[in-house]
């Protein structure tokens, strides 16, 4: 069965994600484009198994129904889709990508006009041509090609403060974990002074049997370990089609996401000065996100898990920043879509507007707004261990170990809420087959310990 998830369609390769099942897809999207009266889509690809094949076949079958199809000349991060669907005025941009997953996946992301991930009306719409679309002998038109890097990384840019990396020598080690911002963020450094180390900047189907996900700690213990033999000021990773990122500071320690959203936020609030708009995270966001939007009177908005929620404020509301747990965030009114080389970008400049390092940054946010240990597990579960969740959401403990829960919240999996503003969450994963158990409390041994009692609530019942 077909179904878009939080972000796009992913299956197996020549499981659920072959070229009859991307056919389906690829027709159902024309119809729906076509009824809509749409005329340009543009339409990139990641390093994964077969993308370059099934991108152009994706823009052969759209330009066989009519519409004028960009096709990317090379490989490109997800975010380079978001800005030429922006900037380029398309009506519609495709990424073949299974993002973060394992590299026996692969995927089709839609991004609307306004350059964010396509809303789940837009999605549904699709699947609702599906039916349709298996009755249509796939059609074949000729397609363009175009470069769809080069200006991407001229936006990204034009939106760091360069002044600054002119001035000041800084050190960076760059893991796109061989994906897609590969050899980027060289060319978004060019004329400064920064001296970039960059590792696993080679195609890789198999992502070294590794998750490319770099909110991982696991995942990027290589970037870690190069930090320290090179003595670099930061390290930078990013997922398989670039929209993420994860940060490690000058000693070779992982920064957690929660933690990397906080700094950022406080960025550009305090450095930048944008105040103009709400910020938005997602539920699986903590609760540091919270306190700074308290402390400096910005409204804040939580939404399920995936940024095609925050897409649905985006359209509607003016945001000023967006983010969530998974290492994805967005300066929106430049794009509102995740862009990891933009965002590890900011942290440099962050360092070096404040001239502090990483550590001293994260030492700094403690101070300010207390500490936070976070942590998250994913657990394969059986549809017994599933069902816990309905349990939890008709029947929620009333505390735990003695902290009394505040909050009890249902917009996407249970999140309980206690009265010292630590919390665990229980959800599925939309883009994976595991159940995803995530805690953040004020120290680690305590998060731990949440962490092992929400396990047992799921395995127990």
């Amino acid at each position: 069965m077909i179904k878009f998830g939080t972000d796009g369609w992913r299956g197996v390769i020549s499981k659920e994600f072959t070229f009859d099942n991307l056919q389906k897809v690829a027709v159902a999207h024309g119809l729906m484009l076509k009824e809509e009266g749409a005329k340009r889509v543009v339409v990139g690809y990641d390093l994964r198994f077969l993308s370059e094949e099934y991108g152009k076949f994706v823009a052969e079958t759209l330009a066989g129904m009519g519409l004028e199809v960009d096709l990317s000349d090379g490989f490109c991060p997800t975010p380079a889709v978001s800005y030429n669907t922006k900037y380029g005025k398309y009506d519609n941009g495709i990424v073949i990508t299974a993002s973060h997953n394992y590299g026996k996946y692969n995927g089709y992301k839609v991004k609307e006009s306004f350059g964010g991930a396509a809303r789940t009306e837009v999605t549904k719409k699709i699947e609702a041509k599906l039916p349709e679309a298996e009755k249509v002998e796939r059609p074949v038109g000729d397609f363009n090609t175009k470069d769809l890097v080069t200006s991407y990384v001229e936006g990204v840019r034009g939106q760091v403060e360069l002044s600054l990396f002119k001035e000041k020598p800084v050190k960076i080690v760059h893991d796109p974990m061989y994906g897609a911002q590969q050899g980027l963020m060289y060319r978004a450094l060019l004329g400064t002074k920064a001296e970039l180390t960059e590792i696993h900047a080679y195609r890789d189907p198999l992502f070294g049997g590794k998750h490319p996900e770099p909110i991982v700690e696991e995942n990027i213990t290589a970037l870690m370990e190069k930090v320290r033999a090179v003595k670099a000021d930061i390290g930078i990773a990013h997922d398989g089609d670039g929209d993420r990122v994860g940060i490690v500071d000058e000693n070779g320690h992982f920064v957690n996401s929660q933690i990397v959203y906080a700094l950022l936020l406080l960025h550009v609030v305090r450095n930048r000065g944008k105040r103009d708009g709400i910020v938005v995270k997602t539920v699986s966001t903590g609760y540091l996100v919270d306190r700074v939007c308290r402390k400096l009177g910005l409204e804040l908005l939580e939404v399920p898990v995936g940024f095609k929620n925050i897409s649905e404020v985006i359209v509607k509301e003016k945001v000023l920043f967006g983010g969530e747990e998974s290492g994805g965030y967005a300066l929106v009114d430049y794009l509102p879509e995740r862009d990891g080389l933009l965002m590890g970008l900011l942290m440099v400049e962050k360092m070096l507007a404040e001239d502090k390092t990483v550590s001293e940054m994260v030492r700094d946010l403690f101070d300010e707004f207390g500490t936070a240990y976070y942590k998250r597990i994913d657990l394969p579960v059986s549809e017994e261990e599933r069902r816990a969740l309905e349990r939890l959401k008709e029947n929620p403990p009333k505390e735990w170990k003695g902290l009394k829960v505040r909050r009890v919240l249902t917009i996407d999996g249970v999140k309980i809420i206690f009265e010292n503003d630590s919390w665990i969450l229980f959800r599925p994963s939309g883009t994976e087959p595991v159940f995803r158990v995530y805690a953040e409390t004020p120290d680690e041994k305590t998060t731990e310990e949440l962490l092992s009692w929400g396990v047992s609530l799921v395995k127990n019942g």
